[in-house]
């Protein structure tokens, strides 16, 4: 993912939590803001301390990340998206966490409408 998809600032973070709307499950949560100027959607990461170590951190934010990069096309572009990771990620694969964050972002409501999407989801339960 590129870096100019990120959010990084603090200012950023801040203005998406006051303005915001946030839906969550019981792994993540999500704050999402609209931005209609803006070409593309940003994500911003947040996993704490207590869900481990570095290694597991960074490996939740790569899934995380990856998961983005997998429904690129399904995702609204004008939006900004701030995800918080809760302790449960910790013992989840990639599998469950895109599973997951599906849900949370269907909740949210910023996924297009797409037939092939329960379709994929479907043959991943079956494959895994």
């Amino acid at each position: 993912m590129r870096k100019e998809y990120r959010i990084k600032k603090n200012k950023e973070f801040q203005d998406i939590f006051k303005k915001g709307k946030s839906v969550a499950n019981r792994q993540f949560v999500l704050y999402t803001l609209k931005q209609p100027e803006q070409a593309h959607f940003r994500i911003g990461l947040s996993v704490s301390k207590k869900i481990g170590n570095a290694v597991t951190r960074n490996r939740i934010k790569r899934y995380i990340r990856q998961v983005f990069h997998e429904l690129d096309e399904q995702i609204h572009n004008e939006w900004d998206y701030i995800i918080i990771a809760r302790k449960p990620t910790a013992e989840m694969d990639f599998f469950e966490v895109k599973q997951s964050l599906t849900h949370v972002l269907g909740l949210a409501r910023v996924l297009k409408k797409s037939k092939n999407m329960s379709k994929t989801v479907e043959l991943e339960k079956r494959t895994h």
